[in-house]
C-alpha cells in the first residue's frame, strides 16, 4: 500500500511499510476519548443527535485508511459525523439511513451552500413568519386544526402550548415557500433544532436529547403565568427546575438558531469531497460488490436503548409524516423490541449462549436479542460485500445490559463478523465524555453498577476484509 496523506501525528509514528491490517490494529490500540477537543467546528452543530461519538474518531481512521477520493461508508449515518468528516477529507462519502430525519440531518450537514443566499433567504423568511403571526393570527389558528390528522393533531395539542403551534406554524408557511429544495432542506433543519434540542426547545418535552422524553409538570407562559400545574388554591405548585418548562418564542429561538447554523455552512463551501445520503437498510446496500474502500459507522443499541423515533417524531409530525407511518418505520430500526414476523439468523455458539442466558431470565427480551444480532449479521454481511479487499470496517458500539446480563455486544459482533470471512484483529476501547455521547445514568458513578460500567465505554471494533 502506498504511503498515504496523513496527519503529521500519525504519519511520523508510523512506518510507511507497514501493512494496511498492522496500521488498523496500531490506530485501535491508540488513545480514543478525544475529550479534550471540540466537536462543533464545521457543520457538525447543526442540530442535536443523541449518543453521537466524536468526529475527530471518524477522522483519524479517514486519513490513515484512505486517500482522497477514496469512498467512505456510512450504512447507519444518523447525523452525518462520518460523512462530514469523509468530506472534508476530500473522500466520496456515502450515508445509508430509514430514519428520515437522520437523512435530513446528514443531507444538510454535507451539501454545500452559498452562505449569502441562505442569509437572504433566512431574512426573509424571518420577518414573513413575524408579520403572518401578528396580523393572521386567528388564520393560523384555523389551518392548526384542519392541517394534521386526529392522531397527529392530539399528538401537537399534548407537547406544544398554544402559542407556540401558531407561531411554527407562521414559520414553517413560509419555509415551504422556499423553491430551491437544497436551502429550503437548511430551514427544515433549522427548524427541527429548535425543537429537539439538549437544552431548552419549543415543545413542552423533557430530555428530547435523551430520547426518553417526558411532558414538563410545569409550564409557564412568557408572560409569567403558571398555565400547566396548579394547586387547589390556583397557585402555581413548587417549581422544581428539573420539571418546568417556561414556553419560548419559536419565533426568536429560530432566529437565534438560524445565525448559527449559517456560520456552519461557511466550511463547507470550498471542499472537493462529495457527500450522497439515501434512504436504504443497511442490511440491504444498493451498491456494488467491493466498491468501498472503508465503512466507518456506529450502530443502534439493542432493544431500543436509544429510541431515535420516539424524539425524532417531534420534529417530523410538523414536516408532513403521520404518527402510524413513524411507528411503522420505528419497527424497522435495528434492534427494536418487535419480533412477530421476523426471520432469526443462526447465530456463531458463544453469542447463542448470550441469547440463551437471557432468555432463561425473560424469553421475551432473548427473542428481542436474538433480533439484534440476526439483523447485525445481515448488516455485517453487506459490509463484508461492498467493501473492498485488504480494507476495514470499523464498528463503533456499546453494549447493553438485559435482566441484569450483559449482552456481550463487542464481543458477539465479533464472533458474528468471523463466521462471515472478517478477521478481528483488535478491539479498541474508549472512556465515554459523560456531557457528551454517554447515555443518561445518574449523577454519580457507582463502580460496582454494570450498567453504568459498560455505560462509561464503548468499543471501536475492527473489521479487516482480506
Amino acid at each position: 500500500m502506498e504511503q498515504l496523506r496523513l496527519p503529521l501525528s500519525v504519519c511520523d509514528l508510523r512506518p510507511a511499510e507497514e501493512s494496511y491490517r498492522d496500521r488498523l490494529i496500531w490506530l485501535l490500540s491508540q488513545n480514543l476519548n478525544f475529550h479534550d477537543q471540540r466537536g462543533n467546528y464545521a457543520s457538525h452543530s447543526l442540530h442535536a443527535f443523541p449518543a453521537k461519538f466524536p468526529p475527530q474518531l471518524p477522522r483519524l481512521f479517514i486519513a490513515a485508511l484512505t486517500r482522497p477520493g477514496d469512498s467512505v461508508l456510512d450504512p447507519m449515518v444518523g447525523s452525518g459525523t462520518t460523512i462530514i468528516e469523509a468530506l472534508l477529507a476530500e473522500r466520496q462519502g456515502i450515508g445509508f439511513d430509514i430514519d428520515p430525519l437522520a437523512r435530513l440531518i446528514a443531507t444538510v450537514k454535507t451539501t454545500p451552500l452559498q452562505t449569502d443566499l441562505v442569509m437572504r433567504h433566512g431574512k426573509h423568511v424571518i420577518s414573513q413568519a413575524k408579520i403572518l403571526f401578528k396580523t393572521r393570527r386567528s388564520e393560523l389558528e384555523a389551518q392548526l386544526q384542519s392541517r394534521w390528522t386526529d392522531e397527529s393533531r392530539t399528538f401537537i395539542d399534548y407537547w406544544f402550548a398554544p402559542e407556540t403551534q401558531v407561531e411554527l406554524l407562521a414559520l414553517l408557511i413560509e419555509i415551504e415557500k422556499i423553491n430551491n429544495p437544497h436551502i429550503r432542506a437548511f430551514f427544515e433543519l433549522t427548524f427541527s433544532s429548535i425543537i429537539i434540542t439538549k437544552s431548552g426547545g419549543v415543545s413542552l418535552a423533557l430530555d428530547l436529547a435523551h430520547t426518553r422524553p417526558h411532558r414538563a409538570r410545569f409550564v409557564i407562559a412568557k408572560d409569567g403565568q403558571v398555565i400547566i400545574g396548579h394547586d387547589r388554591t390556583g397557585g402555581a405548585r413548587q417549581r422544581d427546575n428539573i420539571l418546568t418548562r417556561t414556553v419560548r418564542s419559536a419565533l426568536d429561538e429560530f432566529e437565534k438558531r438560524f445565525w448559527q447554523n449559517v456560520k456552519g455552512l461557511a466550511a463547507l463551501e470550498a471542499q472537493a469531497g462529495r457527500a450522497t445520503i439515501h434512504a436504504g437498510n443497511a442490511q440491504h446496500l444498493p451498491l456494488a460488490d467491493a466498491s468501498i474502500d472503508l465503512i466507518f459507522t456506529s450502530p443502534p443499541y439493542a432493544a431500543n436503548a436509544i429510541d431515535y423515533m420516539r424524539a425524532h417524531k417531534f420534529s417530523l409530525v410538523w414536516l408532513g409524516h403521520t404518527i402510524p407511518d413513524l411507528g411503522h418505520r420505528r419497527k424497522q430500526y435495528i434492534g427494536g423490541e418487535t419480533i412477530t414476523d421476523m426471520i432469526f439468523e443462526t447465530l456463531p455458539p458463544d453469542t447463542m449462549r448470550i441469547v440463551e442466558t437471557i432468555a432463561r431470565y425473560d424469553l421475551k427480551k432473548g427473542k428481542v436479542l436474538h433480533r439484534y444480532y440476526s439483523e447485525m449479521t445481515g448488516v455485517l454481511r453487506e459490509m463484508f460485500r461492498v467493501l473492498r479487499s485488504d480494507r476495514a470496517a470499523i464498528i463503533v458500539v456499546g453494549s447493553s445490559v438485559m435482566r441484569g446480563q450483559d449482552t456481550q455486544t463487542p464481543e458477539c459482533l465479533a464472533e458474528i463478523g468471523r463466521c462471515i470471512g472478517f478477521d478481528v484483529p483488535r478491539i479498541g476501547v474508549r472512556q465515554l465524555d459523560r456531557d457528551r455521547r454517554m447515555l443518561p445514568t445518574g449523577t454519580v458513578r457507582n463502580h460496582d453498577s454494570q450498567i453504568q460500567q459498560r455505560m462509561h465505554e464503548e468499543y471501536v471494533i475492527g473489521f479487516y476484509k482480506p
